[in-house]
């Protein structure tokens, strides 16, 4: 396990996510929020996204951001769960609808698994929706655990389908 220096500022990859309402300005309210921890760096493209897990709901639309923190792992994680619940999001069905969804995916290099925050996200390998918006912003960048490219790790799924691309991240009006 590693740690960041205190106040030393690290790259940290977040997963976007809503298959409610206006999806898409869900997802700029969650960005705009987001910048209350540090400098969004990177946007990747929407992408509209097959449900995994329940399957009885609408389709997603994802995106994959850089903030640029100060925070520690456990404040960044424990802001992007304020941020859902301000946005409404309600936790009743596992992998069920919601208005919001912010996924802490990688803290710079740091690998934990403590109660209630894993890093890397235990699960990024295993979901396409997350690797090919995240592949776009950073598909040089290493998964510490696997010590695999995130451009390796999406083209391992190739051929899975269930990911669309929408369009640029735009501040008004796609989606």
């Amino acid at each position: 396990m590693s740690a960041a220096p205190s106040n030393a500022e690290a790259a940290v990859y977040l997963g976007l996510g809503s298959n409610m309402g206006d999806k898409a300005a869900h997802l700029r309210e969650a960005v705009r929020r987001l910048e209350s921890l540090g400098v969004v760096e990177a946007l990747s493209s929407l992408y509209r996204t097959e449900p995994v897990g329940f399957a009885d709901q609408d389709w997603f639309l994802n995106a994959a951001a850089c903030l640029r923190t100060s925070r520690s792992p456990r404040e960044v994680l424990e802001e992007a769960l304020q941020i859902e619940h301000a946005m409404g999001r309600v936790r009743t069905i596992k992998n069920g609808p919601r208005t919001i969804d912010i996924d802490l995916l990688l803290y710079g290099e740091e690998i934990r698994n403590e109660p209630g925050l894993c890093l890397p996200h235990p699960r990024i390998s295993e979901r396409l929706f997350v690797l090919v918006p995240l592949a776009e912003i950073a598909p040089h960048l290493r998964h510490p655990a696997l010590n695999r490219t995130i451009a390796a790790l999406r083209d391992a799924r190739a051929g899975e389908g269930g990911v669309e691309w929408v369009g640029a991240f735009a501040p008004e009006g796609v989606g």
